[in-house]
């Protein structure tokens, strides 16, 4: 934590920014280690960061982090005319921020905030691993509880409670989809019944510790069809060939052309309409993003999903993913579940 405010300070420095404010409980807790959704972390060059919040979490700011200067939120300072600022904060908070404070010109830092957030602590790491270990474990469990004739509903109710037993709940509301649905890439489950003989797709991520697990895996019938088989082996194909593809140094765009390539060359080029993957840490979508726009290039310390998919409405969807971590010399993938 500490690493990454000397770099944001090394970088308000360069950029002639006199101090930067942060909001976004998210990028407070990546900065300093702290959960807390009413808070500005003031960090400025040369000087030691403020820590604003309100009377509530004062005492929990003292254990979680005692070296830290904490102050009351209604009396934020600053110093300087010139500030990086968040503009994913709300719009009325940023009014009262003009109204406040006259003369500041306010300039989007959050870009760099979400690039050092993207390389993860060893310790951000060991967690991603536990909870990404936690997640197959759960789905492991889950398809010992699934049965024909239940609902999509009732399917992702078991996953949920399995979360809520042994972790923190879900990252994201967890996706169920029988048959056709899973044309639908986010499709919400509804009342839909499954058969036992159609395929499902699920996608699931369990939070633990602060962090969040996303892994999609299907059931795949064993009578599938032939236009069904073809599908789920472009897909497995792709997924494998982005793993075994990806290298530090590539950027995102890169390794999504991987996968799309596959693709496309199966002739299913215009069935994958969403990106090759995400970062994944204390939000389960971050940066960096592996999209056919991305020029962010992949460091090691860096997580991010592998997640292509083919979808035919009306007939079929299929997504294999999984969360992999950059290392010196590829990527280690964290999702054990079998494919």
């Amino acid at each position: 934590m500490t690493e990454r405010i000397a770099k944001l300070e090394a970088y308000l420095k360069a950029e002639k920014l006199s101090a930067g404010l942060v909001f976004d409980e998210f990028n407070v807790r990546a900065l300093t280690g702290i959960e807390c959704d009413n808070a500005c972390l003031v960090v400025a060059p040369g000087q030691k960061p403020v820590f604003f919040t309100d009377f509530r979490y004062v005492p929990m700011v003292h254990r979680v982090a005692p070296g830290l200067k904490v102050k009351d939120i209604k009396n934020i300072r600053f110093p300087g005319k010139k500030v990086g600022y968040e503009p994913s904060m709300s719009h009325a908070r940023f009014l009262g921020l003009q109204k406040k404070f006259p003369g500041v010109e306010f300039v989007d830092f959050e870009p760099k905030i979400k690039e050092l957030r993207a390389v993860k602590t060893a310790e951000e790491i060991e967690k991603i691993r536990k909870v990404e270990a936690l997640n197959d474990e759960i789905w492991a469990a889950a398809q010992q509880k699934l049965r024909p004739g239940m609902t999509e509903r009732e399917m992702a109710r078991i996953i949920q409670l399995l979360m809520v037993e042994r972790g923190d709940g879900e990252a994201f509301a967890t996706i169920v989809c029988v048959g056709k649905n899973a044309a639908e890439c986010h499709h919400v489950p509804d009342d839909t019944k499954w058969n036992g003989k159609e395929p499902v797709l699920v996608d699931m991520g369990v939070k633990l510790d602060g962090v969040c697990a996303d892994m999609t895996r299907n059931l795949v019938p064993a009578r599938a069809g032939a236009t069904y088989r073809k599908v789920y082996k472009t897909v497995l194909e792709a997924n494998m060939k982005a793993i075994a593809g990806l290298r530090p140094g590539m950027t995102g765009k890169a390794l999504d052309k991987i996968a799309r390539d596959h693709i496309k060359a199966a002739g299913f080029g215009k069935c994958f309409g969403h990106s090759l993957g995400h970062g994944v840490g204390y939000q389960v979508h971050e940066a960096p993003n592996a999209s056919s726009k991305s020029t962010m290039k992949l460091e090691p310390g860096m997580l991010v999903t592998i997640e292509p998919g083919i979808y035919l409405e009306g007939n079929l969807g299929v997504r294999i993913e999984d969360l992999v971590l950059v290392t010196e010399t590829g990527c280690e993938v964290l999702s054990h579940s079998a494919k």
